[in-house]
């Protein structure tokens, strides 16, 4: 008998702000973090702008002495995650260690590490490199550094499915706990990309805005006008909890995890395809995997990037999969605040659609001004509605092709 899945425990780290209750105020609000980048020089850059964590500091989550073994992706998803574990009050030492798991997405990894590095090796020589550099940079680090922090011994993975990353790992997460491998998992994902060689990349291959005049309506999913998605950093963690082990300790719980989907659309590398036939399977798959139909789902926070391709192939997707209830989802793109935080996002996100369950409140897609012919669904713009959820979906798709989709429910019956 497949075991019930339900979320105890959130933390996250955006530009928006580090503490979750301040996060979503602001984001029901209507603000933006998007802003002018301040940490790395770009005068010359094409983009000079993103979603970057200003004042960021460790104090309280790593000891002074450990900072310099930590990348920035991985103290973001330290603090997110440490955040996420004592939101949900859990005491791992009246857990059995081999039950107790952490699933990681990050799309890119310990970026600044390699970054730094490379210019040690050709200003000061081979002997000079840091030999922190491959703890530092590998993937794994952040699930692994928070497995040491809580001597967490089950399953340890890390997910790369670029900007899927973090909704992949929470569904391979829901899996093992629903499959009875293990009975709690950290999960989320982490990202620190706003580094020069990053922002340059993505400008390179024109997937960024570029309204260096404008940066806090840069990011417009869905509008006419867009012109591309703003890089961002951050980290979104949730504690993952079978029901009876959750209940047993009398954790709060904030939802159920009642369906997950994935796919690929093994087209192009970095373009959707243009009919959103893979991001249609995942989505298709996730109700599938929920016992649902299309029309339970009430809400969707939408993957919606700001790109002209998959805003509009995300739209088709919808459409498929949902038929005529399409035009009853209230839908957002709480990427239009934030902007893109690649392999995090799907861990902030899903943290958003659970609070919409929890306050009936839908966030809004702000900048939306001029509404595009091709995207002609409710993508709640520019003002939060009050509307009663019992069933939102979280979708995040990535270059690669990799399409992943989460439900996440009211407890019912519990």
């Amino acid at each position: 008998m497949k075991r019930r899945v339900v979320v105890t425990g959130m933390g996250a780290v955006t530009s928006l702000g580090c503490k979750v209750d301040e996060l979503w105020t602001r984001i029901c609000n209507g603000e933006s973090g998007v802003g002018p980048l301040e940490r790395i020089e770009v005068a010359n850059y094409r983009v000079r702008f993103g979603g970057e964590i200003r004042n960021w500091s460790v104090d309280g989550y790593i000891e002074a002495k450990d900072v310099k073994r930590f990348d920035r992706f991985v103290q973001f998803a330290q603090v997110a995650g440490v955040n996420a574990v004592a939101d949900s009050g859990i005491d791992f030492s009246k857990d059995d260690p081999w039950r107790c798991g952490v699933v990681i997405g990050s799309g890119i990894g310990g970026l600044e590490t390699i970054e730094l590095q490379h210019e040690r090796l050709l200003n000061k020589g081979p002997d000079k490199v840091s030999a922190f550099t491959i703890p530092k940079l590998i993937g794994n680090a952040a699930s692994a550094q928070l497995a040491i922090q809580y001597g967490l011994r089950g399953p340890n993975q890390v997910v790369v499915t670029a900007c899927a990353s973090a909704t992949n790992a929470m569904g391979d997460s829901y899996k093992l706990i629903r499959d009875n491998e293990v009975d709690v998992v950290i999960t989320g994902g982490s990202e620190a990309a706003l580094t020069h060689i990053g922002l340059s990349a993505f400008a390179s291959m024109r997937a960024l805005s570029e309204r260096n005049d404008d940066p806090k309506r840069a990011s417009r999913p869905f509008d006419r006008d867009r012109d591309g998605f703003v890089l961002s950093e951050g980290a979104g963690m949730l504690v993952f909890e079978e029901l009876e082990h959750a209940k047993a300790r009398g954790a709060h719980i904030y939802g159920e995890v009642l369906g997950y989907g994935a796919s690929c659309d093994a087209g192009h590398i970095t373009a959707p395809d243009p009919h959103g036939v893979g991001a249609a399977r995942a989505m298709a798959n996730a109700v599938k995997d929920g016992g649902l139909r299309p029309e339970d789902v009430d809400y969707i926070n939408a993957h919606g990037t700001s790109t002209s391709l998959g805003d509009a192939a995300e739209t088709l997707a919808v459409k498929s999969v949902f038929g005529d209830h399409a035009r009853r989802l209230s839908i957002s793109s709480t990427k239009s605040q934030l902007g893109h935080l690649l392999g995090a996002s799907g861990g902030v996100e899903l943290i958003f659609s659970l609070l919409t369950i929890r306050d009936s409140i839908i966030p809004p897609t702000i900048n939306l001004e001029n509404p595009d012919p091709a995207c002609d669904l409710d993508y709640t713009p520019n003002q939060a509605r009050q509307r009663a959820v019992s069933i939102a979906m979280s979708n995040s798709f990535g270059f690669g092709g990799h399409n992943g989709s989460l439900i996440v429910g009211k407890l019912r019956n519990g």
